[in-house]
């Protein structure tokens, strides 16, 4: 480092590595793009790296920057919870702003619900959502860029809290005329004859679906293949496709799109939703507001009506 350590620039390193665009970034601090990309550039010049590279994607991070993300965050970390730690924390004037990593499954089961509780009990408190990969997810919880993950994430590494929230299982939706399961429940060779839909990104954790689709020699079978849930209840609602989904993201479409939720007719195993992060925010009372929030919701206590109007 080739100046005096400036602290003060900790906070648009933390702004450049979550937003990657100086524009967004710019924004988050609260400084021009012209006063950011100076700071920017007295940060390269302290650790004589160009630490953000201007891509398609955004600014992403050289790997010193990777290098450097972890203990600059901590540090970050440990100040904030420091100015926070002499007062009691107020759910009902926090003006806190949390990062969730959940899927799009996620945030149409989980969202509502979520949201309508913070109206009345934190109404001051942001939630952002993102999608993130397993191996990236892990990263931006330990460096806190994202501050909880709820879904089914088995990859994600043991040093890596969790806190089961419900166990799922799979339905399969179709139209609600559709010709299969017309007088009762869709037959195994209904399913396995009629072609279908697979949502490519519903979550690293659920490749065990196109496991076993594979396993019953149905790669011919797959006529879409999506990686987002928001599309398909639509596209079932108007074809003879069938999708296999969370019983509860299928409970949810029924709602809103004339589809039929079926039982899955042939064996897929169940898989537990949890909660994720990381140990750094254990005593984080936002953090610890939030989880509790989360879990008090949709903890596998609570009855499955309440689980389900989310």
């Amino acid at each position: 480092m080739s100046e005096t350590p400036d602290l003060n620039l900790l906070t648009v390193f933390e702004a450049v590595f979550r937003h990657a665009s100086v524009t967004r970034a710019a924004a988050h601090v609260g400084l021009t793009q012209s006063a950011l990309s100076s700071a920017l550039g007295r940060l390269r010049r302290q650790f004589d790296d160009p630490l953000f590279v201007n891509t398609r994607s955004g600014m992403l991070p050289t790997p010193r920057a990777l290098e450097l993300a972890p203990p600059l965050m901590e540090a970050l970390t440990m100040v904030r919870n420091a100015m926070i730690s002499g007062g009691s924390f107020d759910p009902h004037s926090s003006t806190r702003s949390l990062r969730v990593c959940m899927s799009d499954v996620g945030e149409m089961v989980l969202l509502p619900g979520l949201m309508r509780h913070l109206q009345t009990r934190s109404p001051a408190m942001r939630l952002e959502t993102a999608q993130l990969a397993s191996a990236e997810l892990a990263v931006r919880l330990e460096t806190s860029d994202i501050d909880l993950a709820i879904g089914y994430l088995p990859q994600l590494p043991e040093k890596i809290r969790r806190a089961r929230l419900f166990q799922e299982h799979y339905v399969c939706m179709t139209r609600r005329d559709h010709p299969a399961g017309r007088r009762a429940a869709i037959t195994e060779a209904e399913y396995l004859a009629a072609r279908h839909i697979l949502i490519a990104s519903m979550g690293s954790g659920h490749q065990v679906l196109e496991h076993t689709l594979a396993e019953r020699g149905m790669h011919d079978r797959v006529a879409l293949r999506v990686p987002h849930f928001v599309v398909v209840p639509l596209i079932v609602a108007g074809t003879d496709l069938i999708v296999s989904l969370p019983s509860r993201a299928a409970e949810a479409a029924s709602h809103l799109v004339k589809v039929k939720v079926h039982p899955q007719p042939i064996p897929i195993p169940s898989f537990d939703v949890m909660i994720y992060w990381h140990e750094r925010v254990d005593n984080d009372p936002a953090n610890q507001w939030l989880r509790g929030a989360v879990q008090q919701l949709f903890g596998e206590a609570e009855p499955a009506r309440k689980r389900l109007a989310a």
